[in-house]
């Protein structure tokens, strides 16, 4: 298994380009499902996650051509499997996503109940009811969702919580459904939009996404199209973190800054002077500590929980105390327990972290618990004194494409650290 190694020397500095955003793509590529003539993506990020959605719809049947520049085609016209395995979607929540396409064009869908980050309850009830709600009969058995339906029917459906899977699952079954369907307290995140504009490309019919609530006018078919995946707003938000915790200046390129006011507003409260424009965001520190800044996580637009970890460790060595609380997941605080390793003084209360900042962490080896708080790790460990040796990092390589590489060109001394092979007996043998 491989590790990171770290050795934390100071500012980060320099350029580097933003990848399509993993949480846009996934969904995405469950939609292409839904027309039977070939839809080409462009900016798809190289990541786990994404590899292991083209081995689901391989399985379907589904047939892709895939260029260097990270743009694919996908070919849909010949779905014969119907069912997605549990041994694909234990590593990844997204897997759920299947289950409104699947159904709505096939008319059947068998998806094993999902795995993923372990931070918490994501329960599928909400994509259950909805489905429901537009005319399917669901059973859960031996751990699968097996639903069908003749043909889904338009709905109003009032999502108790926020759910950005919920809502665009929920779209996307919709947009082939007969008549019109109305989801209301629906996510407002931009990936939600991103799908609704690939799904609109397509020839669905998608109104007010963006919006707490989008209308879709179901459809008979839809047709071939073209779409681009907005950039990543969780990898922009955690390279400036970087750069504000070791008091550097980055720009960023190929991102978008209308997504990330949240973050934004955090990061200048810490004393970062930023610069935006229209696809790039400058950071700069100026060689100073950052400012503690207290936060709580919520629903889009407000503060993001994919960012929370990350301003945990910017909090460590941060002048000040903060208050970090969390409202999405109530198990997303593992990684304190890591960078209480490293010499941070956080103070866990319910789902509060209370974090009072140190002159300095110390490099030590830690183990990744989560997406999230991988990245998290890196940042303590770019800002540490000495060698951080990050185990697990199969959980970074999901949601962060060539993140050492990148992490290089801004000075970082990152290096991956190859798992030692096992020689015959158990001994373990370097090459």
């Amino acid at each position: 298994m491989d590790k990171l190694k770290i050795i934390g020397n100071g500012p980060l500095e320099g350029d580097i380009s933003i990848s399509g955003a993993k949480n846009a793509a996934l969904p995405i590529l469950a939609s292409t499902l839904l027309s039977p003539e070939p839809v080409t993506l462009r900016n798809v990020p190289h990541l786990r996650d994404i590899t292991t959605t083209l081995d689901l719809m391989g399985r379907f049947g589904s047939r892709f051509e895939l260029s260097d520049n990270m743009s694919l085609v996908a070919d849909n016209r010949d779905i014969t499997e119907l069912r997605a395995p549990y041994e694909l979607v234990k590593t990844m929540r997204a897997s759920i996503l299947f289950l409104g396409p699947l159904l709505t064009r096939f008319g059947e869908a068998e998806v094993s109940l999902p795995g993923g980050c372990a931070i918490g309850s994501r329960p599928v009830n909400l994509h259950i009811e909805g489905l429901k709600a537009m005319g399917a009969h669901i059973d859960i058995d031996e751990g699968y969702i097996k639903a069908r339906a003749s043909r889904l029917r338009g709905a109003r459906f009032v999502f108790d919580v926020v759910s950005v899977t919920g809502t665009e699952n929920l779209m996307m079954a919709a947009a082939l459904a007969d008549g019109v369907t109305v989801l209301e307290n629906a996510a407002r995140e931009p990936e939600i939009s991103d799908l609704a504009d690939c799904l609109n490309a397509m020839g669905a019919r998608v109104t007010g996404a963006g919006s707490d609530t989008v209308t879709i006018r179901g459809v008979d078919s839809l047709h071939a199209a073209e779409h681009r995946v907005i950039p990543d707003r969780i990898e922009s938000g955690t390279f400036l973190v970087a750069a504000a915790a070791t008091a550097g200046r980055v720009r960023i390129r190929n991102t978008a800054p209308q997504f990330l006011d949240a973050v934004l507003q955090k990061l200048a409260d810490t004393g970062a002077h930023l610069e935006t424009g229209s696809d790039w965001i400058e950071l700069d520190m100026r060689g100073r500590r950052p400012r503690a800044v207290g936060l709580t996580t919520a629903p889009y637009p407000a503060f993001p929980t994919d960012m929370q970890a990350q301003f945990v460790a910017l909090n460590a060595i941060a002048d000040g105390t903060a208050t970090v609380k969390e409202t999405i997941f109530e198990n997303r605080f593992m990684h304190v327990q890591e960078l209480q390793r490293m010499g941070a003084d956080i103070e866990l209360q319910g789902n509060t972290a209370i974090v009072r900042g140190v002159d300095k962490l110390h490099g030590a080896p830690v183990m990744a618990t989560d997406l999230r708080a991988s990245a998290c790790l890196v940042i303590a460990g770019l800002a540490a004194d000495g060698e951080t040796l990050i185990d697990r990092i199969y959980h970074l390589d999901r949601g962060y494409e060539r993140i050492e590489e990148k992490l290089a060109q801004l000075g970082a001394r990152i290096q991956r650290v190859p798992a030692a092979a096992k020689a015959a007996g158990g001994r373990a043998v370097n090459h």
